[in-house]
């Protein structure tokens, strides 16, 4: 599927998705194959905060525990799954809201007892979202994931994991043209506060060891690496601008593109 773009869209970013979901209208009338993968951490925190459940994060993960879990499902593949779902088709596209769970989409393992219900994705199952592009349908994915350990706990089989990381590998097994990250920043930044162009793989690796990219960039950084070279580019760009994708698309969106 040549034409196919795994878009992120960053939980910092959902307030002012409006352009961003009528671009995707726009790529998919123009005969693009756009998959979306979209976060939604603070209106989790915000759901979990109104049910006094106490939510603590760790190297930017949240802890998640069987209570948490169920918050995070009803919240992601629930409330934030669909309002863009309804969005979507709303602006005049077609759209079919999936998480990770569906058709076997995402297998993950734990990735630290410590953290709880916190899923390192291991395996990427592409046939269901293959189906859904082939029938016209924009696929709109919540970040959870398969527990592959055939051991049911409290968790019902259910992992919660990045979406930064499930964005790259489903990128990756869909041989996708570009994968796009839309986050609240222009793109990455040098140490001496310069916008970075473009980067190599192994100068985006250099800024993780170095420590030059932080918090939230770190995701991101290495999903665009795992990507690579099964997706012809990657790109992180300020999703906050009206018409961000269809500016990126167009080639008129300033940002950082590693390839």
């Amino acid at each position: 599927m040549s034409k196919t773009i795994v878009v992120k869209l960053g939980g910092s970013t959902l307030g002012s998705h409006d352009t961003t979901l009528d671009d995707l209208v726009a790529l998919q009338r123009r005969g693009m194959l756009p998959v979306v993968v979209h976060g939604g951490a603070n209106v989790v925190t915000d759901w979990l905060h109104r049910l006094n459940i106490p939510t603590r994060f760790v190297k930017g993960l949240r802890v998640t525990d069987a209570e948490t879990l169920r918050v995070v499902i009803a919240i992601l593949a629930g409330l934030v799954n669909k309002e863009l779902v309804a969005a979507i088709e709303g602006s005049g596209g077609w759209a079919v809201g999936l998480s990770g769970i569906d058709g076997g989409l995402l297998e993950a393992s734990v990735k630290d007892a410590d953290m709880g219900y916190v899923g390192e994705v291991l395996k990427v199952n592409p046939v269901v979202l293959q189906v859904v592009l082939r029938a016209g349908f924009i696929p709109v994915i919540a970040p959870l994931s398969l527990q592959s350990s055939p051991d049911r706990g409290d968790n019902g089989f259910v992992l919660n994991v990045n979406g930064d990381t499930a964005a790259g590998m489903i990128a990756a097994a869909l041989d996708a043209e570009k994968l796009i990250f839309l986050t609240d920043v222009a793109g990455i930044y040098s140490a001496s506060g310069e916008l970075i162009d473009r980067l190599s793989p192994e100068q985006a690796q250099d800024l993780l060891d170095s420590g030059v990219a932080s918090g939230g960039m770190i995701p991101k950084i290495e999903s665009c690496l795992m990507a690579l070279p099964s997706v012809r580019t990657t790109r992180i760009i300020d999703g906050r601008l009206s018409h961000a994708l269809i500016r990126e698309v167009e080639g008129n969106m300033v940002g950082t593109t590693i390839d």
